[in-house]
């Protein structure tokens, strides 16, 4: 696949490759052990959030009855009816063991087709969200929509679509048209409320702010939750004597438009280390006064300013400059702006009217990750890479959010920015206008060979745990180009395995890509690991085992042929041995569609096909010494597969020995 990408740096350090040819990457230990959640738990954990929080709009009944009937629902409606999480909400109630969720992309850098089955596993949850497709999308989608849902019944899996509401759709799909509407919005604020711990005793009562807010009955859902949340953090900031009524005209203010009023501010702060604390507080919300205070301190040397002159004691402390900027910190030392989401204001402010501070946040932001202080914790960073990304992705500048996660995960780093760059990646996969942009360029980087320093870790675990909540397919595939790469360690190797563990259609994908592919030395190490006997003869989800299909068939006797004939037998030799054990064990048509594969890529070796026979036979005999349950099936195992390679040499009938056959010596 021949790919041309150009790569923009910020923050240049350690080396960088330039010219042709391969650079192979080491996926280090720094992100291993991590003391954060995993991703895909947090995914899930928003699911069940959601569920929680959703009430069900009007029709939900209808369109959970048909999606039991027939596997499939479309569901339109108004934008801001809360369709989006609906569709969601009724695939979570699908979840199987068997099946994975899984967010159909048509379109993007190789998804696959919607006529493709292979899109398909048995028990999966499907969800095509076209919601904002135009005309042309649309009619694209809808062209592959029969193949789809005939996949899906077949695969008793389950498929929602989000369809642009008010486009057409044809007479055979109006049957499974459900048209969404939104619920109350008042039902649905106190239900975010109830959830946010909100005593129901406060909400309960009629309240002039939150009348005023919900008059507007087209109001989107996204928008009743966000009130919900401001209303659940101005509690937590609230004074005692503050009741639900006080909350939530704290939580109107904050929906205000405060450019003028923080423009006004900075007019009013004309000292360069007053300002510095202010963006200081406004990216660090809610941290200790040590943290702020310091990261100002760096903020300005970052930027070149010189130290404050004077005696120390004739400087302003730290409670009288807080003051000034109209922020105060808390009796535990915790610092916040008096006004709810002022914060958000102030980095807004900064961003758009100081374009030249912009490259310098990010210098600043390594620097303030990187500081060894027990007030600078996880959450403490999370939010500050989260406040700077969000300011690169409310103004549309996600390629410079991109690369400086690039440039935060060069040669020599820290831990704390490693993680600050999965974090600053997640989050803009996790932007709705820029997910596309993001989820296409880490495609380029796993893809192209120009991978810097400690990087290749970052995009395993976006990959692995951030990805792959969503996405799997495109998931395996930037994590197949990590692994194939990979030297000195299998992390890349072992994430891919384990997502391909996670899905027969994922394993399919990958057995069917590696034989596709150039079958490198990298390329069959990949395959030797993900071609565990077991799997590819599970039948518990389905009537038919993975092996049995014809593709995989294919596939598995492709990459056999090649290992055997270009890696030492030493690495492929114990791989050959599960097999052969398992075919001990497994004494069904299984266990003797194990030995003919192996037979089928021995007798395509072309010249050494007679070297290989006999090493195939050696490892047979082998495996009757590390078989439990003694050698009885394992030496039996070994005559049968004697007796297949005596067959493919024309040397005896095809009529196969009978199973209680003395032994045959080589």
């Amino acid at each position: 696949m021949n790919q041309h990408s150009s790569t923009q740096v910020e923050n240049l350090q350690g080396f960088t490759h330039t010219g042709p040819g391969n650079i192979y990457v080491n996926v280090g230990s720094q992100l291993q052990d991590s003391d954060k959640p995993a991703f895909r738990q947090i995914a899930e954990d928003q699911l069940r959030w959601l569920k929680r929080v959703l009430v069900d709009p009007f029709n939900m009944g209808r369109a959970r009855a048909i999606l039991a009937d027939t596997g499939t629902v479309i569901l339109d409606g108004a934008p801001g009816s809360g369709r989006t999480s609906a569709a969601r909400v009724l695939l979570r109630e699908y979840r199987r063991d068997g099946g994975v969720f899984h967010e159909l992309l048509p379109g993007e850098e190789d998804e696959l087709s919607l006529h493709d089955p292979a899109l398909v596993e048995t028990g999966d949850q499907l969800l095509l969200d076209l919601a904002t497709a135009d005309s042309r999308q649309w009619s694209a989608a809808r062209a592959g929509l029969s193949a789809l849902r005939k996949a899906v019944d077949k695969r008793h899996a389950h498929l929602v679509i989000v369809m642009p509401h008010g486009s057409t759709l044809e007479p055979d799909l109006q049957h499974y048209r459900v048209e969404i509407r939104r619920p109350r919005g008042l039902s649905v604020l106190r239900r975010h409320l109830r959830v946010h711990g909100i005593p129901h005793e406060q909400y309960l009562r009629p309240d002039d702010t939150v009348t005023e807010f919900l008059r507007d009955e087209q109001r989107p859902m996204r928008e009743i939750a966000d009130f919900a949340d401001l209303v659940r953090r101005a509690r937590e900031t609230a004074r005692s004597d503050e009741g639900f009524a006080q909350w939530c005209a704290t939580a109107s203010r904050a929906r205000n438009d405060r450019r003028e009023e923080v423009a006004a501010l900075v007019t009013g702060l004309p000292e360069v280390p007053q300002r510095a604390l202010l963006i200081a507080v406004s990216m660090l919300h809610g941290a200790h006064a040590d943290v702020v205070h310091r990261a100002a301190q760096l903020l300005l040397r970052t930027l070149g300013c010189p130290p404050e002159e004077g005696p120390l004691l004739q400087h302003k402390d730290l409670a009288e400059r807080l003051t000034e900027i109209a922020a105060n910190a808390d009796v535990d030392g915790y610092v916040r702006f008096a006004d709810l989401d002022y914060d958000s204001a102030v980095r807004a402010h900064f961003w758009d009217h100081m374009p030249d501070l912009r490259p310098h946040l990010g210098t600043w932001v390594t620097r303030v990750v990187d500081l060894n202080d027990p007030h600078v914790t996880s959450a403490v960073r999370d939010g500050l890479v989260a406040g700077v990304a969000g300011q690169y992705l409310r103004t549309g500048r996600e390629d410079g959010l991109a690369s400086l996660a690039e440039g935060w995960s060069s040669e020599t780093v820290s831990r704390a920015r490693l993680e600050a760059a999965v974090h600053a990646l997640t989050c803009g996969l996790n932007d709705p206008a820029h997910g596309r942009y993001f989820r296409e360029r880490i495609y380029q980087w796993c893809a192209q060979r120009r991978l810097r320093g400690e990087f290749a870790q970052v995009l395993v675990r976006i990959c692995a745990d951030v990805l792959a909540a969503s996405h799997p397919d495109q998931a395996l595939l930037r994590l197949y180009y990590l692994a194939r790469r990979e030297r000195d360690t299998t992390r890349a190797v072992q994430a891919l395995c384990d997502l391909a563990e996670s899905s027969r259609r994922l394993r399919r994908r990958l057995l069917v890509r590696l034989a596709r592919s150039e079958l490198s030395p990298s390329d069959l190490g990949i395959f030797l690991r993900v071609s565990a006997p077991v799997p590819l003869m599970d039948i518990s989800a389905t009537s038919r085992a993975l092996a049995e299909e014809n593709a995989v068939q294919r596939s598995l006797t492709t990459c056999w042929r090649a290992a055997l004939t270009t890696l030492p037998r030493a690495i492929w030799q114990p791989f050959a041995e599960r097999w052969l054990c398992q075919a001990a064990d497994d004494t069904g048509h299984l266990g003797e569609l194990l030995l003919d594969l192996l037979v089928n890529a021995a007798e395509r070796c072309g010249e050494r096909r007679g070297e290989v026979f006999a090493a195939l036979y050696e490892s047979a005999r082998k495996a009757e010494r590390t078989v439990p349950g003694g050698p009885a099936r394992p030496t039996e195992t070994a005559e049968r597969l004697l007796h297949k390679i005596s067959v493919a040499q024309g040397l005896c009938p095809a009529t196969p020995p009978p199973r209680a056959a003395k032994r045959t010596q080589p």
